[in-house]
């Protein structure tokens, strides 16, 4: 099957669901949010796993499910956060509704998520939902520092990389194991491909902090340069601030200590010191470096070649996505 076929298959088990019932000022931001679209990466790495290692997709679908409302709560409550105005080209939940909306509601989304689980024989119940408790602690430690490093002058690069193994590879991790538990295949083969999972988040987050500065603002369906206006101290960022020269870093460092009601020079001259000092190599560099890294583990897998060649597919699409 095809990333494609997984796709459909998702979508259709998620139109099945109807979210909005009573007080619908609760279920509607869910349903928007739920079907603003995206590529579902995380429920279809669910799927895949699962038929690489039982043949059954259809009985990942809870799980996959689960997942992915998971992933959009994390979503809503990061958009307040960063009070960001647009989320995959449209009005984000707090914008369209108001704050103590998408607080309750992504509230309810954590509830729901869970729920899902339910589907499954307690074994496999309490390893999905140990799993994923200790996920959705590490997303929230992930967030904090994100939010914490705003503030810091002094965050190293392999702090960033932990900040952001914790805030988004441990659930593209935990999407893949919950595919392997629900296929109860062996606890070896569900480690590995959690392995595998964690390198590609890596490279995939990094590939986010390229675009989000780099990107076609028609495709990437997020404001560019939205990480400069924010002053996040990204990969690019901190790279620059390594190799710069003593005026440009002094540059950087101006611009990362203001609030600003208009941005466009801000942007252009970040871009401009990033491109100066060959950054967006750099980075690239750093994807390619991981991605490797996630390839590497499924040698250790026993699988078949056609299904480790189907993963390495995924991670090559991954990574030559625009948006």
């Amino acid at each position: 099957m095809d990333i494609l076929q997984y796709q459909k298959e998702f979508l259709s088990y998620l139109e099945s669901k109807k979210w909005i019932h009573e007080p619908k000022n609760l279920y509607e931001p869910i349903d928007y949010i739920l079907q603003l679209g995206g590529k579902r990466i995380r429920p279809v790495l669910t799927l895949m796993a699962a038929d690489i290692f039982s043949n059954n997709v259809s009985k990942a679908l809870p799980a996959a499910l689960a997942v992915e409302v998971f992933h959009n709560f994390t979503l809503v409550h990061d958009d307040i956060m960063d009070d960001a105005p647009l989320r995959r080209g449209k009005a984000t939940v707090h914008e369209k509704w108001n704050i103590n909306t998408g607080i309750l509601s992504g509230d309810a989304m954590l509830i729901l998520a869970y729920q899902y689980f339910e589907n499954y024989e307690p074994v496999v119940f309490q390893k999905l939902a140990k799993l994923f408790s200790k996920t959705a602690l590490e997303v929230c430690d992930g967030q904090q520092l994100d939010v914490d490093f705003e503030t810091r002058s002094d965050v190293a690069i392999p702090e960033y990389i932990n900040m952001i193994r914790l805030k988004t590879s441990v659930l593209v991790a935990a999407a893949l194991k919950m595919g392997a538990i629900v296929a109860e295949t062996t606890d070896d083969n569900a480690n590995l491909i959690y392995d595998f999972g964690l390198n590609l988040g890596l490279a995939f987050q990094l590939q986010d902090d390229y675009l989000d500065t780099f990107g076609d603002p028609e495709t990437f369906g997020k404001q560019i340069g939205g990480d400069i206006i924010e002053n996040k101290k990204t990969y690019l960022y901190l790279k620059a601030l390594e190799i710069a020269s003593k005026e440009e870093k002094g540059k950087l460092q101006y611009f990362y200590k203001k609030k600003l009601n208009e941005n466009s020079v801000k942007i252009s001259e970040v871009r401009r010191i990033f491109e100066l000092n060959d950054i967006p190599l750099l980075i690239k560099q750093e994807i390619t470096n991981y991605t490797e890294k996630a390839f590497d583990t499924l040698a250790k897998m026993s699988i078949k070649e056609s299904d480790k060649q189907g993963l390495k597919d995924f991670g090559l699409w991954l990574m030559n996505r625009s948006v």
